[in-house]
């Protein structure tokens, strides 16, 4: 897909300072690092623009994603990813079956066969004790694995579906889609999950974001992106309000937030 950076600017912009910009980024465009495709740095950039990712998403999802514009704010608030200090919530649709109101994956990743994401472990060894999936440490296969925990709240139910609004407290590659697909929900449309080719686009958005800014004041970044229409298509209905859905997970997020949450 080409990139129109001119485009992008005026239409996704979130917010945008001297050194920082954060876009709503459609999903189907690649943030950087991509071999087949023009992506938002490189568009950027010959548009005369130099851009510095301060984190990744997919090129699937949708939603926030922050760039800085000088290498000082770069720094800081790349290290506040590295340190799992930064807030993050994604919203995510999965087929409806049996998911509790919150739950915690607790499941290692590693990199298997064709650099693929998978869990540290065979599929038969996951299992589930109350709201928690996790795995032996006996289980584990022998090979470099990462610690990674999702933690999901269910906001609504509509017909065939579940939206979740997930908290990734580690920041892995994939860690949202491989997590949910292996205890059994892969993401609507994730092409790596989902075969039934039932959706145009994969239904997972970066939707918030908070990280401390100490150039600004106050001395934070406290960022939300709007879901557009598209995701919300598999669970649309004559009745339904998307608004009311997110002051639904406004509520419950707050009601479930923890000391370490509220101060990380």
């Amino acid at each position: 897909m080409d990139v129109d950076w001119v485009w992008l600017r005026e239409r996704c912009s979130v917010v945008e300072d001297a050194a920082v910009i954060a876009l709503n980024k459609p999903a189907g465009i690649s943030v950087t690092g991509e071999r087949h495709d023009v992506d938002i740095v490189e568009a950027a950039a010959a548009a005369g623009e130099t851009l510095y990712p301060v984190h990744r998403i997919d090129k699937v999802t949708s939603g926030l994603v922050l760039f800085a514009k000088e290498l000082g704010a770069h720094g800081q608030l790349t290290r506040q990813f590295n340190k799992q200090t930064a807030r993050k919530v994604y919203l995510a649709i999965v087929p409806s079956a049996g998911l509790p109101d919150h739950g915690v994956i607790d499941l290692p990743l590693s990199v298997g066969r064709k650099n693929r994401v998978r869990i540290a472990a065979p599929r038969e060894s996951i299992r589930r004790q109350g709201d928690r999936w996790f795995v032996e440490a006996t289980d584990l296969l022998d090979t470099k694995n990462y610690p990674s925990v999702t933690e999901f709240t269910t906001i609504h139910h509509s017909g065939e579906h579940t939206v979740l609004a997930l908290r990734p407290i580690t920041g892995r590659r994939h860690q949202i889609r491989v997590h949910l697909a292996w205890i059994g929900h892969p993401i609507l449309g994730d092409p790596l999950f989902d075969k039934s080719n039932s959706c145009d686009r994969t239904h997972l958005h970066s939707w918030r974001l908070g990280l401390a800014a100490p150039w600004r004041t106050p001395p934070e970044l406290t960022l939300e992106a709007t879901p557009g229409p598209d995701f919300w298509r598999p669970v649309h209905a004559d009745s339904f309000d998307p608004t009311a859905i997110l002051n639904r997970a406004d509520k419950l997020l707050g009601d479930n937030e923890s000391p370490s949450d509220a101060s990380a």
